[in-house]
């Protein structure tokens, strides 16, 4: 028989099951709260935690990624990106006296160890102690193993030509943007499309090898092309600037297109600057003014008013044209550079209008035909557009409104020798360019495309299509009578022995920036197309307020134009056409060097004549 309990017994009884049940139910609530907590992290929030995970595990690389390389057409680089550093101190970081360090950084930056030292204890947490370090001496600091010490990497664009292509390439700021030349225009294609790669890390940080994605040792290694060839380049330079320092030239430029498809092996301006250290030049060195300057071409544009002529049909080849030395054209005065020496000359073909770079003759060539179809012809060459060239900042050339063109009979008879409208030094080219391809109207360009290591073709910008605007046979009988000027006319100083070379002198006035006129001063130009059969290059030179009684195109331009091209018959090796000929010095006979008529100074306004409509008739002496 069980004893009965007591009701202490019992109360303990009761507080032990109440105890068991509590103990129980808190078991059971964090096994509800576990479940439901493993619920949350493995449905709910699974997607967020999965993310962060890989974001642990994943290492983004950052290597250096440069812009692309920009060559010439045989290789030779002209603009580069190299790494540099920049090396900052931490002084509140230093383990070792600011002495020793600077000691040991003193032999790596060649830098006096006392100078260093100033730097090296300033009163901050952090001081930029040198920038542009080579990897070389990057790589012997960072042995160092100084604590305190910091190396950054950055991007620099180094140009190994110098001022070689200046007015071509550009160069970029420091935030390594293109500023100028291709560096601005070209900016796409030379920035590289790679991207950095994430990589899979351990707890230790160290990758995991099966993890590294596919590709990531492959990289964008294509580099820029342009058409230019720095040998050529060098000589024009050499030259242009040798003719600017003879006659004291404000500018010049030359400029050698290939006739085949328009592609610059040239194109010089000078004064120019160093892009290495562009921050110390003036910035109106950065503008490449045989692009975006517009200037008045003179007796060089007489050779496609010819051609105009011709295939308008208002002359023919044989057409004789009497010049009377001087005329008057709706109450101005027109005269021939020779007028007061030589006077009236006398019946001229249309190949002698052009070696004697008569301004009267070609007057009587433009009269022929109507100023509607002249100036439709104008147009159709491209006068008023631009070239199309792949640099920027081009600048449209200018030509009278019709109305006035068609008005002023002085328009079209200065517009005979190529005054009265205006175009840039690279249009110029692009017209010659007419000629000397067979009738076609090319787009200039310096961008070949861009290359992989092996040197093939990786991509090539899209030209336009040329556009033929005057007949083959036309283009070829006027490069015929260019070739004259250069056998026996104004263009003698270019005549290279054994080679034949088309050619047309030019000496203009300048015309008045502020408008209404001309000043006193001369921009003298030659172009030259090579070789007169089959042509294959169009050379130009423009120099810009040459000094001297002695200054004209024969004997300023022309040189250059010869120099160039004896350097790329050498580079070329281009056979002689006329190997018979004797190899000798050929005497330069230099243009006559007479002032010009006064009758062509200071004139007035025929009544019927609008003198703000209408400038002062211009003098062109070649």
């Amino acid at each position: 028989m069980t004893p009965s309990l007591q009701p202490r017994d019992l109360a303990t009884i009761n507080l032990f099951k109440r105890r068991t049940v509590l103990i129980w139910m808190i078991l059971a609530l964090s096994m509800i709260g576990l479940i439901v907590r493993l619920v949350y992290l493995q449905v709910i929030t699974s997607p967020d935690l999965l993310d962060k995970a890989r974001r642990q595990q994943m290492f983004t690389l950052r290597p250096f990624i440069p812009r692309r390389t920009i060559t010439d057409r045989k290789g030779a680089v002209l603009a580069l990106d190299r790494p540099v550093y920049t090396l900052f101190a931490h002084p509140h970081l230093y383990k070792e006296k600011p002495e020793v360090i600077a000691e040991k950084l003193a032999p790596i930056l060649r830098r006096p160890a006392d100078k260093l030292l100033s730097i090296l204890t300033r009163d901050t947490t952090s001081t930029q102690v040198e920038y542009w370090l080579s990897e070389e001496n990057a790589d012997r600091i960072f042995n160092l193993r100084l604590d305190g010490l910091d190396l950054i990497q950055q991007r620099h664009r180094l140009y190994p030509q110098q001022d070689l292509a200046a007015e071509l390439l550009g160069y970029v700021n420091v935030d390594h943007r293109g500023q100028a030349g291709i560096e601005l225009s070209q900016e796409k294609l030379l920035e590289r499309t790679d991207q950095a790669p994430s990589v899979a890390q351990d707890g230790n940080g160290k990758l995991i090898p099966n993890r590294i994605p596919a590709g990531m040792l492959q990289s964008d290694r294509t580099s820029l092309q342009m058409t230019i060839d720095s040998r050529i380049q060098r000589t024009a330079r050499q030259i242009l600037k040798q003719q600017m320092v003879k006659f004291g030239a404000k500018r010049g430029s030359v400029i050698v297109m290939d006739a085949r498809d328009g592609g610059l092996l040239s194109l010089v301006t000078e004064p120019t600057y160093d892009p290495n250290r562009y921050y110390e030049s003036d910035v109106k060195l950065f503008k490449n003014w045989a692009v975006s300057d517009l200037y008045e071409p003179g007796s060089t544009f007489k050779p496609l008013n010819v051609a105009i002529a011709l295939e308008a049909g208002a002359i023919q080849p044989d057409t004789v044209f009497n010049d009377e030395g001087a005329l008057t054209i709706g109450g101005w005065p027109v005269a021939n550079f020779d007028y007061e020496q030589v006077g009236a000359v006398g019946p001229l073909s249309i190949s002698q209008i052009l070696e004697r770079s008569s301004n009267v003759g070609m007057v009587h060539i433009i009269q022929r035909m109507k100023p509607s179809v002249y100036y439709g012809w104008l147009e159709r060459i491209g006068l008023g557009d631009m070239s199309g060239i792949d640099l920027p900042a081009e600048t449209s050339s200018t030509l009278k409104p019709q109305e006035q063109f068609i008005e002023y009979v002085i328009e079209p008879a200065t517009a005979s020798f190529g005054q009265g409208f205006s175009l840039t030094p690279i249009q110029m080219v692009q017209l010659q360019g007419i000629l000397a391809s067979g009738g076609k109207l090319l787009t200039p360009h310096v961008v070949k495309g861009l290359i992989n290591d092996e040197g093939e073709e990786y991509f090539q910008p899209k030209l336009p299509t040329p556009r033929q605007v005057i007949s083959s046979a036309t283009a070829q009988r006027v490069v015929e009578m260019m070739t004259n000027v250069v056998e026996k006319g104004t263009g003698l100083p270019a005549r290279i022995p054994g080679y034949r070379i088309a050619g047309k002198t030019g000496t203009a006035q300048k015309a008045s920036t502020t408008g209404g006129g001309y000043i006193n001063a001369k921009i003298t130009s030659f172009v030259g197309i090579f070789p007169s059969k089959e042509p294959r290059y169009v050379v130009l030179a423009v120099i810009d307020e040459p000094v001297g009684a002695d200054a004209f195109g024969s004997t300023v331009a022309a040189p250059i134009v010869k120099a160039v091209i004896e350097d790329i018959i050498v580079s070329e090796g281009i056979p002689p056409s006329h190997p018979e000929e004797v190899i000798s010095k050929i005497p330069i006979l230099p243009e006559p060097t007479a002032t010009p008529s006064p009758s062509t100074q200071d004139v007035k306004p025929s009544p019927t004549a609008s003198p703000s409509a209408v400038p002062t008739p211009p003098r062109d002496r070649t």
